[in-house]
């Protein structure tokens, strides 16, 4: 044996092994990192490791044989008397123990920094939750297996659960049923564009319960995941839940599961299954605008769970819903001091519902849903918050891009595609708007808002009748769309300066808002009758329509044109007081049309520099629509003409935002009518005559009705 181990240490067997081994590890562990990078398949690094280890006694038969020599690889001698030195030459030595070093340090440095985080990204899908198919006779199982799934199943980031109580409309429609068996729940998603369908089911076995779980995808029918769990009681069912929400996110990819966390997480364990029945019920009256019953089960709920605060917030929307202000405080109250029983997408979703809809802090809640969308990107309700947190803050491309991602994971939601044509509305992409308006119609005819972008992009190229017939269609959709579409009616003829066309359309819509207690539209025409009775001259009549509509609503629509107003018909202390009240509000723009109102007082007093500066500070704090125009205007006044040209042009620029000024959807396009006309004057003090001719014209077609302005603009065409 001595003598076999000495010819090995001759022929550099282990040496050659030894440097063998070293150049694979380091090999394979870069390959292990390198190629996931470039989407190669697992089976490469497999196929090395096997290679090594097949090619391994290859090797050592090898270095038993050849050599090699300066001559270069040569059989080896025979064995002679000759001594061998332990390991050959000591520069061979090193070398080999420099390549197994590395290979060592190589393997340390991959475990410590994690190389586990180059790992699949996998794209944000939706999921629908099917009605467990309760095999049990207990209807307590009914509605809150469900829940539980959903809670669980949440905590993958690139899931997106299909709310149940609009799926369950939807199922009345295709199948005049509201219950998501197999079934329904796949025809449903198939329509919405919905993934995958988890099918539940539970089975008693003496005291234990049995439950499974198989996702399904729709459009075929194909089980691509599928989990078991055994409750030992009725009690441990939810947690139970848990488990196997766990298994299937496994299932679907998620590398993210802490079963550690699991086991001690309240999630499923402190909420109750009377809690989520009753929870379950209580979002579906919701979705129904059954808000009155969907109280009562969402108070169930918490007599069930006290510290269940995804009920509480749930019964605050719907006391908001129904104007009862008191109890939904109340209600965000209980849901902000119980945010501890809720998962981490939970409690995002909630706090920044709370930001936005309470204390009116939109910069908190844009913080606060852009780190829901962060951490998962699935979360459609996150973005579509956040869109509508950007649009409020005035930022139309952000809005859009998150209206978008929306759309990406539910293409076929009526609400989310509508949401994204009104969005590119706002930021003038009337081409963009319409088209995702006729999608919207193909997808619910009876939409009223997928009329809007129609009629605004018309109005953009001064096609009357095509906007009128759009609002004409979208009064025959609803209640709602009628009332909508009797304000964009006026609103065309007050854009064509048909002031007494407008005043009858408003007369007969205001009746009608109040017998549907429809307390802000009703306040939005009260306005719009006050402009147009003060442009026909009549300013008493004008300034009664404001105070009928000044006291329905606190809301910018309602406050900002009754200040206008006031100003306008030379009553300028109640202005004041308007502007007093917006300016103690939190959010920017109420505070910024406050400075409006006073720069207006000012400018109408004759001080056009005192109202430039308010202006421009406003400007600081909202960079809105009607500060720019007016700004443009005192510039014009005070005889700054280059400064109005470049403010009118921002205005022109972003002509979109004068679709709904208020961000409402109550359309208000005839703000900028004058527009043209005042860059139009201020071009041509400038002596850019071609300029001013064209936007002359502009004015003269979207204002046909002609008055003082028309005129004017008529004679200063060449």
């Amino acid at each position: 044996m001595r003598k076999f181990i000495l010819e090995l240490r001759r022929r550099e067997v282990f040496r050659s092994a030894g440097l063998y081994i070293g150049i694979c590890w380091i090999l394979i562990e870069g390959a292990s990192v390198v190629l996931p990078a470039f989407d190669a398949p697992d089976v490469i690094v497999r196929f090395m490791i096997i290679a090594t280890i097949v090619g391994f006694p290859i090797m050592l038969v090898l270095a038993w044989v050849y050599d090699i020599s300066s001559k270069g690889v040569v059989v080896q001698p025979d064995a002679t008397d000759t001594v061998v030195l332990p390991f050959g030459s000591r520069k061979g030595d090193l070398i080999v123990i420099g390549v197994l070093s590395v290979a060592l340090v190589f393997a340390v440095y991959l475990n410590v920094t994690g190389r586990s985080d180059v790992s699949e990204t996998i794209d944000p899908f939706s999921v629908l939750i099917a009605d467990f198919d309760n095999d049990t006779g207990d209807a307590l199982f009914d509605g809150s297996l469900e829940q539980g799934l959903q809670i669980g199943i949440e905590g993958a980031s690139f899931i997106s659960v299909y709310e149940r109580g609009l799926a369950q409309k939807v199922a009345t429609e295709l199948r005049d049923t509201d219950k998501l068996d197999s079934v329904t729940a796949q025809l449903v998603a198939a329509r919405e564009g919905i993934k995958l369908v988890l099918v539940g089911s539970i089975a008693p076995r003496g005291k234990k319960f049995d439950l499974s779980v198989k996702a399904i995808v729709p459009t075929r029918g194909e089980i691509v995941a599928e989990a078991d769990a055994t409750a030992n009681g009725k009690l441990a069912v939810l947690t139970a839940i848990g488990e196997l929400a766990a298994d299937l996110r496994e299932e679907l990819g998620d590398k993210s599961v802490d079963r550690k966390a699991l086991k001690i997480d309240e999630t499923f364990t402190a909420m109750s299954l009377e809690a989520a029945r009753d929870y379950d019920t209580a979002q579906r009256l919701q979705y129904d605008g059954n808000y009155e019953k969907a109280i009562e089960h969402y108070r169930a709920a918490v007599e069930h769970d006290p510290k269940f605060g995804r009920a509480y917030s749930g019964w605050a929307v719907a006391a908001r819903a129904l104007g009862r202000l008191d109890e939904a405080n109340a209600a965000w109250e209980q849901t902000m001091a119980n945010l501890g029983s809720m998962t981490e997408r939970e409690r995002l979703r909630t706090q920044g519902m709370y930001y936005w809809g309470v204390t009116r802090n939109f910069q908190k809640a844009i913080e606060t849903f852009e780190k829901l969308v962060e951490k998962y990107p699935a979360d459609h309700v996150g973005h579509n918050n956040l869109a509508v947190q950007y649009l409020l803050a005035l930022d139309f491309e952000n809005a859009r891009r998150e209206g978008r991602l929306t759309v990406e994971i539910y293409p076929k939601n009526v609400v989310a595609r509508s949401n994204f044509a009104l969005y590119a509305m706002y930021s003038g992409d009337f081409e963009l708007a319409a088209t995702e308006a006729k999608q919207v119609r193909e997808l619910d005819a009876t939409w009223f808002k997928a009329w809007l972008p129609i009629a605004m992009q018309a109005l953009s190229v001064g096609d009357f009748d095509t906007a009128r017939a759009a609002y004409n269609s979208m009064a025959e959709t609803s209640g709602r769309g009628a009332s909508t579409a009797s304000l964009g009616l006026a609103d065309i003829e007050l854009l064509t300066g048909n002031f007494g066309a407008a005043q009858k359309i408003l007369e007969a819509g205001i009746p009608v808002d109040e017998a549907n207690g429809n307390n802000y539209g009703l306040a939005v025409k009260y306005m719009a009758l006050a402009e147009a009775l003060l442009a026909q001259g009549d300013s008493a009549a004008a300034l009664e329509a404001v105070e009928s509509g000044v006291g329905l609503t606190g809301s910018n629509a309602a406050l900002v044109p009754a200040a206008l107003l006031y100003v306008a018909a030379g009553t300028p202390d109640k202005a004041l007081a308007i502007s007093e009240t917006l300016s103690q509000k939190l959010p920017p723009q109420p505070r910024a049309y406050a400075a409006l109102i006073e720069a207006l007082v000012a400018r109408e007093a004759g001080n056009h520099v005192q109202a430039i500066e308010q202006l421009t500070g406003a400007l600081e704090i909202a960079d809105l629509w009607l500060l720019r125009f007016h700004l443009g205007r005192a510039y014009f006044e005070a005889g700054y003409f280059v400064e109005a040209v470049d403010e009118f042009t921002a205005a022109q620029q972003r002509h979109g935002e004068a679709t709904a000024l208020f961000l409402d959807d109550l359309p208000t396009y005839h703000h900028a009518a004058t527009l043209p006309y005042w860059l139009g004057r201020a071009q041509a003090e400038l002596g850019m005559t071609e300029n001013a001719a064209e936007n002359f014209a502009l004015f003269l077609k979207l204002r046909p009705a002609g008055g003082p302005l028309t005129d004017d603009a008529r004679q200063r065409l060449p």
